[in-house]
């Protein structure tokens, strides 16, 4: 393989990944509905922090029936949510956190998170974090 060839094929190969990424990343829209706004108060089960998005799950007790779902809560790129006072370990497993966003498109239990609040059993009480969410009409 001639230098030329190696460089046309590593440069292919940057394109297609490029376009992958491109491709398997969403609008607002196309996921979640701008018009259903939700607060959602629970404790910390999990948290997924990595590219495109970071994830946490929380456990929500539903008022009426006192059944205990599992919401995911998508926020913004890693990047951006250090930017804006996150670490990797602001949210822990165990502690409360209130999450205002808007809800899934298709009904599950899926936020777009707009800012959460670490509650009084976080390491930094009644603080309101920005998630750096993707926004209505964005992306």
């Amino acid at each position: 393989m001639t230098l030329r060839n190696l460089i046309g094929s590593l440069f292919a190969g940057i394109l297609l990944v490029a376009a992958g990424q491109a491709v398997a990343h969403h609008s607002f829209s196309a996921e979640f509905d701008a018009e259903k706004p939700i607060q959602l108060t629970g404790i910390v089960t999990k948290v997924e922090w990595t590219n495109p998005h970071v994830w946490f799950y929380i456990n929500v007790k539903d008022e009426a029936t006192g059944e205990v779902g599992n919401w995911g809560a998508e926020m913004g790129p890693p990047h951006g949510l250090q930017r804006r006072g996150w670490r990797r370990d602001t949210l822990k497993i165990g502690e409360e956190v209130t999450v205002e966003g808007f809800l899934a498109r298709n009904g599950s239990q899926r936020v777009n998170a707009r800012q959460v609040t670490l509650t009084a059993t976080g390491a930094r009480p009644g603080e309101t974090l920005d998630a750096n969410s993707s926004r209505a009409g964005e992306e």
